[in-house]
């Protein structure tokens, strides 16, 4: 007799390493969600933020499906494809009590067996005005990595360099991500030092950093997030900090790389960036809705 399957809400951060792992365990390339998303997505608030709600689904004690919605009606899941033909709907009827009103739930346009119950329930599927790419490419082949201007260095993160950090990363993109946060997220399982690359402006400034997130079970690496502080852009810091990163990965037995851009005409730069570093469009994240 197969065993039932049971829902029960996320607790809190004992509950993020399971949910890596569940990541880890079902992803394939046309996977949405790679380990790297959900460490980087969860290093704000490991815990949950007060407008997300969170849930598993488990069998004998394992996850099999994973939903997070986000208020007011926004979802996103993760489900073992074999188990998706039913579980899918639990979950979006969980969401759809949750919200109050019928849920938007994002998918990668690859991830067939999610979608087909999706389209059975009548729900199609349309993009936002500001959507993303799945870029992939290979870890073959690799360019050298490029030529600097003089002076500048591209390395791994130092040990005493997380402040530093974590306050380039205020500068270029977001104030909440605190010294505290950052020191948070290199405590904690999959971040690797050597994966979190710097380049370094000839007076000891951090100019430009690459965070990298390598799945060493599936052997794919993704980038998440980049940046490069205004004063140092256009020197080539980007290009020569992904290569760097790529390189790392496949010595380190990785096949496989990826990173998500914006698909909209927005902000075009870094799909530009990323398509000059071998990346190609595999799919894009689409919501479904029902009419």
């Amino acid at each position: 007799m197969t065993a039932a399957i049971t829902r029960r809400d996320y607790s809190g951060v004992a509950d993020l390493a399971p949910l890596l792992r569940f990541t880890q365990y079902n992803w394939t390339p046309d996977s949405r969600w790679h380990l790297g998303d959900i460490a980087w997505e969860f290093s704000f608030a490991p815990g949950g933020g007060p407008h997300e709600r969170m849930a598993f689904w488990e069998r004998n004690g394992e996850i099999v499906g994973f939903g997070w919605l986000t208020l007011p009606a926004t979802l996103a899941l993760m489900v073992d494809p074999r188990l998706a033909d039913g579980l899918v709907d639990e979950v979006v009827d969980w969401a759809t009590g949750l919200a109050g009103q019928p849920v938007a739930v994002g998918v990668l346009e690859t991830e067939a067996a999610l979608i087909a119950p999706l389209v059975r329930a009548g729900r199609t599927a349309s993009l936002p005005d500001h959507f993303f790419l799945n870029l992939q490419r290979e870890l073959s082949d690799l360019p050298p990595v490029p030529e600097l201007p003089a002076g500048f260095t591209v390395r791994p993160l130092a040990d005493d360099e997380l402040p530093a950090r974590a306050a380039l990363h205020r500068t270029v993109w977001n104030p909440r991500l605190t010294d505290e946060v950052y020191a948070g997220l290199a405590s904690r399982w999959p971040y690797r030092r050597e994966f979190d690359r710097v380049a370094v402006a000839p007076n000891g400034e951090l100019a430009a950093y690459i965070l990298g997130w390598y799945d060493d079970v599936n052997r794919v690496g993704e980038f998440e997030p980049v940046g490069t502080l205004p004063e140092y852009r256009r020197l080539g810091l980007s290009r020569a900090l992904g290569i760097s990163l790529l390189h790392a990965w496949r010595d380190a037995g990785g096949r496989r790389a990826l990173v998500y851009a914006r698909g909209d005409d927005g902000y075009p730069v870094p799909r530009q960036v990323y398509a000059a570093l071998g990346f190609r469009v595999h799919g894009r994240i689409v919501r479904y809705r029902l009419p």
